[in-house]
């Protein structure tokens, strides 16, 4: 099993989420898989049976990657998709992802934090000798 690649911090009454990795479609995917436990106890409790695509573009990285934790948390909150797998590739400021995962069941997967939006305070993105590291605040 990989090394966690992410970890939170405190915020006021929020919660923050910083998240690292070597390259960009990694720093999406780990992104999506660290907002998945924040949200649920077990993501990988149940086999894999659903599969979402998303694209998305912005005019500046930084948004697209609050807009795709914002779309992972529509995902898990209308759709009820718990995901447990992440693709993601960049193009440009476009993002192609591919979501595996498992519809949410409370008993199966339980709850954690109730996050009601992805914000755009002390948003970052940048570019470090080790890769990428993004910084987002939640509203919790």
């Amino acid at each position: 099993m990989a090394s966690r690649m992410y970890e939170t911090f405190e915020h006021t009454a929020d919660l923050g989420l910083r998240v690292r990795a070597a390259d960009l479609g990694g720093l999406f995917s780990e992104a999506g898989r660290a907002l998945m436990t924040l949200l649920v106890e077990d993501p990988g409790a149940v086999p894999e049976s659903r599969i979402e695509h998303v694209e998305l573009s912005a005019g500046r990285l930084d948004d697209l990657f609050r807009d795709w934790l914002q779309e992972m948390l529509y995902l898990f909150e209308a759709r009820r998709l718990v995901g447990t797998t992440f693709s993601c590739s960049l193009s440009d400021r476009t993002l192609s992802a591919t979501v595996r995962g498992a519809t949410y069941d409370p008993r199966r997967h339980g709850g954690l934090e109730q996050i009601k939006a992805v914000t755009y305070h002390g948003l970052r993105l940048e570019r470090t000798p080790e890769g990428y590291q993004a910084e987002v605040i939640l509203d919790v």
